[in-house]
């Protein structure tokens, strides 16, 4: 095929692709981020207000410059890509199932924790929410300097997204509000300085409806399978991190060998108050320094081909790439379909792999079937060696 007609081909089938695109009806997302700490009775949910969050695409991430302490620097969006997002249907109602697992590894002390709640108003007593749309969380906790603060915001945290005001009508601003103000009052808790020098990093994943909203302030990492393909969707809060870095040196802040302030290894977690030149310890808002709790969120509308979603610490993707982890958990799904033992089987993996840290993961499925068979489409393109070419390569091979 020479060039023109290779050529000719790719632009048909990009005409096809926008034909496709223009016919398809999407969900997109929606929602907007920002502080404040009004607390009030919880009010009754709308299922309307969903149907807006699903048709809204307005929505902007809390780190692309909304700050609950007022400090932070314009951030990248990491909101997904509208045009993608259009060109799936929205008519999916997910089946949730969920599993998970931990273990010490190659630690002293188990210092990870996690939360899967199904249900959050029927577990705090909300029954004016029980007849109205499910919403369920899932959560992962990797703490370091001790265990301490990983478990005050396991068990803390949910309770107060909850409770909030806002609970569940503008779900962006209530998580938000309620990273930061469970680690205001972890830090008003501390009784001794082994619990005051704990910290952890937090990412949590609220499902209501076929929206999901993902939560993340540190180095956990959430990956969507779709169709087999991984989806990131949270960015590691490390002093790597070129947006980071920028973030906290326009704070004050700066990285040293890799660590914040020469420290500690993420840029953002619950905790860590006694951290001199990190936080705020008298406005107890973590707005006061590099170290900040408020977490970058990502809103999607989940489609039939979001398969699961995987929540794990950073010592599952210290040795899982996000692609792999997918692929491992998918055969493990197809065989046998079991969440928790999918779960059991990737912490068993990630430990033959040489994991040292501790180990956690959380695995939520939409679906109550194992993912199919994926099956790879063969290329419209042929590809062929021009006779120029094919005698280069003779020229090469005869020396």
């Amino acid at each position: 095929m020479c060039v023109q007609d290779a050529e000719s081909v790719a632009q048909e089938a990009e005409m096809e692709e926008e034909e496709k695109m223009e016919k398809n009806d999407g969900g997109g997302v929606g929602g907007s981020s920002g502080g404040g700490d009004n607390r009030k009775q919880a009010r009754p949910f709308r299922p309307a207000q969903m149907e807006n969050w699903d048709k809204d695409s307005s929505f902007m991430a809390s780190g692309a410059g909304i700050s609950v302490g007022g400090n932070s620097c314009p951030l990248e969006s990491i909101s997904e890509d509208r045009v993608s997002t259009e060109r799936r249907t929205t008519n999916f109602v997910p089946a949730l199932r969920s599993g998970e697992w931990s273990d010490i590894g190659g630690r002293s002390e188990m210092e990870d924790t996690y939360v899967c709640i199904s249900d959050l108003a029927k577990k705090f007593g909300y029954d004016d929410l029980l007849t109205q749309e499910t919403i369920s969380l899932y959560g992962v906790f990797d703490g370091h300097g001790g265990k301490s603060a990983a478990q005050f915001v396991r068990d803390h945290l949910p309770r107060i997204i909850v409770e909030d005001a806002d609970f569940p009508l503008q779900m962006e601003k209530v998580i938000t509000r309620s990273f930061v103000e469970v680690d205001a009052a972890f830090a008003e808790s501390c009784s001794s300085g082994s619990t005051i020098s704990s910290g952890t990093t937090a990412l949590t994943a609220m499902i209501f409806g076929r929206s999901m909203l993902i939560a993340n302030a540190g180095d956990c990492r959430a990956v969507l399978s779709r169709n087999g393909m991984a989806i990131e969707l949270s960015m590691d809060h490390r002093p790597c991190s070129i947006i980071e870095r920028l973030r906290v040196e326009s704070l004050g802040g700066y990285v040293d060998d890799g660590y914040l302030n020469g420290q500690l290894s993420v840029t953002r977690a619950l905790g860590d108050w006694h951290l001199e030149g990190m936080k705020d310890a008298g406005e107890k808002d973590g707005g006061g320094g590099p170290l900040i709790a408020e977490p970058e969120l990502k809103l999607i509308t989940l489609t039939h081909e979001d398969e699961f979603l995987i929540i794990g610490c950073d010592g599952i993707w210290e040795v899982f790439f996000s692609q792999n982890a997918v692929h491992f958990a998918r055969r493990r799904l197809q065989q046998h379909n079991d969440v928790k033992q999918c779960c059991k089987e990737m912490v068993e993996e990630a430990i033959k792999r040489g994991a040292t840290d501790n180990l956690t993961v959380v695995i939520v499925g939409f679906h109550s079937e194992p993912p199919p068979s994926t099956v790879v489409p063969k290329g419209r393109v042929r590809r062929s060696i021009s006779a120029e070419g094919l005698q280069n390569l003779r020229c090469l091979l005869q020396g």
